[in-house]
């Protein structure tokens, strides 16, 4: 589950890490009233209003603009909130801005250099440990930075028993190129970043830029915390940070049937049984001359309404030109899959769209028989070399 900038940095405040102070507001008016609250509190003299949207690159779209007086807050935060975002991770569609955060401007001169630092924590699955990423080239693209100067992204791995080691903050803090107080601060603020990625079942805490003042301070000037949906159930109090808003509609009406379902940018639809058919499905499908245009898991106890519902998700993307299904019915039984898919494909008249199914396994030859006596525009096929022969044949006819 992934949760907006203000709300990853009330995590972050909550385990001690320090961060650039701001508060949410909805309308221009709730945007005057919190740049107001920032000038009391903080003494800030400007403002950054950054739109709060599950997409990095905002400010390369213009969701990240500083303002110089409360009256600019009102103009800047009237014109962002309703606008379509199209930065490089939204797509051309964009996202709507529902809310943004105003927040205090933190690059105010001092006695040293003001510096930004690039940090994330990760999981490393084929070590089996945890990854801290870091760079000092923060504030922009790790995957610039990576491609262009390599050398200057370095990682340190954490053991999850033992966790982060105080030599391990000593080292980062070393290669980031600090000393003195600022050393110092970013050695507390390491061991804040390790506590909230643990407390909360994070898949991945970033932060870029993390900014060290020009009076030496260590702050989070932005924040991304992706939280593993496995472990929601540990935490109650995350799932009222949820913005379905944000969330892919295909996404969240298959969670409501219980299926695994993740949007990618090809042309076959596939739906499966099992990760791993799933994995096997998809490459068969580039294999085939296509490219698969989602993921989709139905599980292994799927039913007709299930089923019945996966295909409608699949078939409501206009970049689809074929489907494929693949089952092994080993809980799950073929003829009620076959059923599903006759019942979907009957029902949605507007969409044409030849269907290829693959079903082995319990009742698979009675499902064989619904499929093929059904009339429709749908094939039936044994063996994977079958199936990839009836996906290359019909990509070809469209």
């Amino acid at each position: 589950m992934n949760i907006h900038e203000y709300q990853g940095k009330s995590l972050l405040s909550s385990h001690g890490a320090a961060i650039q102070e701001g508060f949410v507001a909805e309308t221009a008016e709730q945007a005057v009233f919190a740049a107001q609250k920032l000038r009391e509190e903080y003494g800030a003299k400007l403002f950054v209003i950054k739109a709060q949207i599950h997409a990095g690159g905002r400010g390369k779209g213009g969701g990240v603009k500083l303002a110089g007086s409360v009256k600019e807050v009102s103009q800047l935060a009237s014109e962002m909130i309703g606008m379509q975002l199209v930065t490089p991770q939204t797509g051309p569609a964009g996202k709507k801005v529902t809310k943004v955060l105003v927040a205090r401007d933190v690059y105010y001169q001092g006695e040293t250099e003001i510096k930004e630092f690039y940090i994330s924590i990760l999981p490393d699955r084929n070590r089996e440990k945890y990854i801290i990423m870091y760079s000092p080239n923060g504030g922009i693209s790790i995957e610039e930075v990576a491609e262009k100067t390599p050398e200057r992204v370095y990682t340190e791995f954490i053991e999850p028993v033992a966790g982060l080691r105080p030599f391990q903050c000593r080292n980062i803090s070393f290669n980031l190129g600090l000393s003195g107080e600022a050393f110092k601060n970013m050695q507390t603020f390491l061991r804040s970043l390790w506590d909230t990625f643990r407390a909360y079942d994070a898949q991945l805490l970033e932060i870029n830029p993390v900014l060290k003042t020009s009076d030496n301070k260590i702050l989070a000037v932005d924040c991304k915390i992706v939280i593993d949906d496995n472990a929601l159930y540990r935490h109650p109090e995350l799932m009222e940070m949820r913005d379905i808003n944000e969330e892919d509609p295909a996404e969240l009406e298959a969670g409501r049937y219980n299926l695994n379902f993740i949007k990618l940018d090809g042309n076959v639809g596939c739906m499966v049984n099992g990760a791993g058919l799933a994995m096997a499905t998809m490459d068969l499908i580039k294999l085939s001359g296509g490219s698969p245009a989602n993921f989709l898991d139905v599980g292994g106890t799927a039913s007709a309404e299930t089923v019945e519902a996966g295909f409608r998700i699949i078939m409501r993307d206009p970049s689809v030109k074929a489907i494929l299904i693949n089952i092994f019915g080993g809980i799950v039984r073929c003829d009620r899959v076959a059923n599903g898919v006759v019942e979907a494909y009957k029902s949605i008249r507007e969409v044409k769209i030849p269907v290829i199914v693959r079903l082995q396994g319990t009742n698979a030859e009675e499902a064989r028989h619904i499929i093929d006596k059904s009339g429709l525009l749908v094939y039936s096929a044994v063996s994977f070399s079958e199936a990839a022969e009836r996906i290359s044949e019909v990509l070809q006819e469209v």
